[in-house]
Parts: C-alpha cells; sequence; structure tokens
C-alpha cells in the first residue's frame, strides 16, 4: 500500500471524503467502526480519527477546541456527541485534554477501562501522603456517589465550604482520569453533569475490571491498527503510551509480532 493509497483508506474510514455522518446511527456506526476518536484536532496532531472531522466529512480548516465555540460545526457536532453519551452509545475519558473530550466505542470502552479504571470501584477514594486523590476529589466523589447525576454548580454548593472553579476541576479532573466517574449529560444552564462510573455503567465496569493489562492491550493494539488501516510501531507506541508506559506497549508489539 502507497502513503498515498494509505491516506485516502483512512479518509474514508474516517469520513473525511465527502460523507458526513449527522444521525445518531451514523455516529454509532462511525464509533464503533474506529473504536475511539477525539473530538476536535491537537496541535501537535496525534494520529487518530477526531468527531468533527466525521460530522464535517472533511479536515480543512476544523477548529481545535479553543475556536470551537465560534464555529457554528462544533455547536451541532457536540449536540450530536452528547446525545451518544445520554444513550451509553459513546464513553468519554480524560485522557490527552480535559476540554477535548476523547470518545470510546462502548465494544472497545472495556479494555480501556481494564488500563486506567480502578479494579474495586465501589472502594471510595481516600486522600493521604501517597494517594493520587486530594482531600476535595474525594469529598466530591462522595457527593456524587450519594446525589448522582449532579451538575457541578450543585456540586459546589453540596461540598460545602465554596471551594474555587478552578479547584473543583482539579479535583473532578483526578476522579476521571481514573474513570471514577463521568459526564453523563449537559444542560445549557448548568453545564455538565457527572455520576460515578460503576453505576452508569455497571457492565462495562464490570468487565473491564476484570481483564489483564496484556489481554486489554493487545486489544487495543489490534483496534488502533485497524482503525489506522495500517501504522509503525513507533505510531502505535506513540498512542498508546498516552495510556501506559510505552515499555509495556513496545513489549506487547512484540509479543503479537511473535
Amino acid at each position: 500500500m502507497t502513503d498515498s493509497e494509505l491516506q485516502q483508506a483512512r479518509a474514508h474510514k474516517w469520513h473525511l471524503d465527502g460523507n458526513p455522518v449527522r444521525t445518531l446511527d451514523d455516529t454509532r456506526e462511525f464509533l464503533e467502526s474506529v473504536g475511539f476518536c477525539l473530538m476536535y484536532p491537537l496541535r501537535p496532531p496525534v494520529q487518530v480519527p477526531t468527531f468533527i472531522g466525521a460530522w464535517a466529512g472533511a479536515d480543512e480548516r476544523l477548529p481545535t477546541w479553543q475556536h470551537a465555540f465560534s464555529d457554528p460545526r462544533a455547536k451541532d457536532a457536540s449536540e450530536l456527541m452528547v446525545r451518544l453519551l445520554r444513550e451509553r452509545a459513546a464513553y468519554e475519558a480524560n485522557l490527552f485534554d480535559e476540554n477535548n473530550n476523547f470518545l470510546i466505542a462502548p465494544s472497545v470502552f472495556p479494555y480501556f477501562y481494564a488500563l486506567v479504571g480502578e479494579r474495586n470501584p465501589k472502594q471510595p477514594p481516600k486522600p493521604s501522603p501517597r494517594s493520587e486523590y486530594s482531600q476535595l476529589a474525594c469529598d466530591a466523589f462522595a457527593v456524587i456517589e450519594k446525589e448522582g447525576p449532579i451538575s457541578k454548580q450543585k456540586l459546589r454548593a453540596r461540598i460545602g465550604g465554596e471551594p474555587s472553579l478552578a479547584a473543583l476541576d482539579r479535583a473532578l479532573a483526578e476522579l476521571w482520569s481514573r474513570l471514577r466517574i463521568t459526564r453523563v449529560d449537559y444542560k445549557k444552564l448548568e453545564g455538565a453533569y457527572w455520576d460515578v462510573l460503576y453505576r452508569w455503567s455497571p457492565e462495562a465496569v464490570k468487565e473491564g475490571a476484570g481483564l489483564s493489562i496484556g489481554e486489554a492491550l493487545s486489544a487495543l493494539i489490534s483496534k488502533y491498527l485497524d482503525c489506522m488501516v495500517a501504522a509503525e510501531p513507533a505510531e502505535v507506541e506513540n498512542f498508546l503510551g498516552n495510556i501506559v508506559p510505552r515499555s509495556r506497549v513496545k513489549e506487547a508489539i512484540n509479543a503479537l509480532l511473535a
């Protein structure tokens, strides 16, 4: 396969060839086909499809998240993305940037959870000198577990002490990065709604918690290669190195090639 043929094949698979996805069924099919995608392109670019590109049907002049507010395509694409989240036809992870959704197909999500999520998700996080969770993150988890789905505004009021929005955002990011919580809805006046992931999608969490690291990593490597049509080992390492150490990715690739 020549480089031109590869780019053409990716454009077709990623819906950048003038065949946009505009319905809920189309977006379900697109996401299951590619496995995962970013909402908007990143700078520097990451080798992965984008939801906004598939919605537009092209990759010219696509907005980054910093400029999405001024692009009418972003509003329509975001509304469709929120519908996917509401119906559990997509999952979201805080992988590259919390402002740029990383969307994962339901069939792929358990493998991602196995690498990132907690093995005992119902055990509340506890703050300690060695803990990756702050006290505010633990307090937020307790409120979300009790009252979720809940908006960030209501969460801030329930926690008490009026934490700053920046501090609350950091606490939510701590929980989200380990898939303790997830955004499940968005309302214009109240913003994003959060819930604990094990309640929102118990079957996916149970499946992911039961997978081994090796099994999950092998599955994600295979899916990434399918998404890219073809890729060099270094490209696979660069992408999955955002999830687990690159040394583990390299070992898994060597095992698949053996």
